[in-house]
């Protein structure tokens, strides 16, 4: 049974994989990559609240179900370890999760917009032979129309959690989120990761910094993004030049609004 709960959650190719690689070298945590848990409970909440099974649930027993899929997912987890379930959805969900698990917190990962779309770039030209599924699969397009795919706020592998990041940063539920700027991590780990367990309230654990190795390379060739996943075995900032055209950069230019103290009116902690 899950007896404590953190998601994971934030913008693609923003720490999420590397920060779950640091958790997981703490013997007392769970942490993955992207789990099928959002998905699975996605599905079962609507079965339970319409269709011609729905009057069979109230709200305790709804309630008592979703658990359930955590608890079944994570059944091999011991009661006094700490799980983290990563899941970009999880931001646009943010009050059932608090009605769920009432301490859980967001660990929301972030990265200025042109960036994320520069590392998406980069996986596709390290892969010329491959054809990504979050492209449909479709060759010959320009950067310049997967940027509108990547965009899109109902499906885009931007876009959606992008938009769903904002909804839970002005909602009420904000108290919940923790969020770790892509700088913070990879420039100052030990710093940024002691002051995530401080909001965690959970006893400090000695990282190593030097050997965070993960890696999930099935699921990335399912995706046609091999090493998409693949983390760096040292944390550390590496400087580049983007790969993509500067007016990409331009076009997202002030969509970082954690960066912005007068847009944090819930006060979020930024890590």
């Amino acid at each position: 049974m899950v007896t404590k709960l953190h998601l994971i959650s934030g913008l693609p190719r923003s720490g999420s994989t590397l920060l779950c690689a640091l958790l997981r070298q703490n013997p007392r945590f769970t942490a993955a990559m992207t789990s099928p848990v959002a998905s699975l409970s996605g599905a079962m909440h609507k079965k339970m609240c319409g269709g011609e099974f729905g009057v069979f649930f109230d709200d305790a027993r709804r309630g008592t179900m979703l658990r359930g899929v955590f608890d079944s997912y994570y059944a091999e987890v011991q009661p006094e370890h700490v799980v983290f379930d990563t899941n970009r959805t999880w931001t646009g969900r943010a009050a059932l999760i608090g009605q769920l698990y009432p301490q859980s917190r967001i660990v929301c990962c972030v990265r200025e917009i042109g960036w994320i779309i520069d590392s998406i770039e980069r996986m596709l030209g390290k892969n010329p032979l491959q054809l990504s599924r979050v492209f449909n699969f479709q060759p010959g397009a320009s950067v310049y129309s997967r940027v509108e795919t990547l965009m899109n706020s109902d499906n885009g592998l931007i876009g959606l959690p992008w938009a769903n990041l904002r909804e839970a940063w002005f909602g009420d539920q904000a108290r919940r989120l923790i969020i770790v700027p892509y700088e913070h991590l990879v420039r100052e780990p030990d710093r940024t990761m002691r002051r995530l367990y401080e909001e965690l309230g959970e006893s400090w654990f000695p990282h190593d910094f030097d050997n965070a190795v993960y890696d999930e390379p099935d699921y990335d060739a399912l995706l046609g993004m091999p090493g998409l996943h693949k983390v760096r075995q040292k944390v550390e900032y590496q400087d580049r030049k983007p790969c993509v055209p500067p007016d990409v950069f331009a076009k997202s230019a002030g969509t970082s609004f954690w960066n912005k103290p007068e847009l944090n009116t819930r006060n979020v902690k930024i890590i």
